[in-house]
């Protein structure tokens, strides 16, 4: 039977037993390395208010907030998309 993706959908590799961590939206079980991972910038400020506060000289720190999504949830959310099958065979450069 033919493999429908060359890594199948993991980034594992020959690395062997790969640990589980579990999805931030809906709580499945799933490889380390099959998880979409997005780090985003959280302020606890209003941006409103942070924008006043910025012209005013204040500095307002803004933290990396990592979340973890199974595949389902990282479709559902718009993080990736399903790609035809023609442009899932050709090689995307890195980055």
């Amino acid at each position: 039977m033919p493999k429908k993706r060359e890594n199948r959908g993991r980034r594992k590799g020959d690395k062997g037993h790969i640990g589980y961590i579990a999805c931030d939206n809906c709580g499945a079980r799933i490889p380390e390395d099959k998880a979409i991972c997005v780090t985003r910038y959280y302020s606890p400020v209003d941006p409103a208010l942070a924008a006043e506060l910025e012209k005013k000289g204040a500095i307002i720190m803004r933290y990396p907030v990592t979340k973890c999504y199974c595949i389902n949830c990282a479709v559902h959310f718009g993080i990736i998309r399903i790609r035809a099958e023609e442009e899932r065979k050709q090689k995307a450069p890195l980055g």
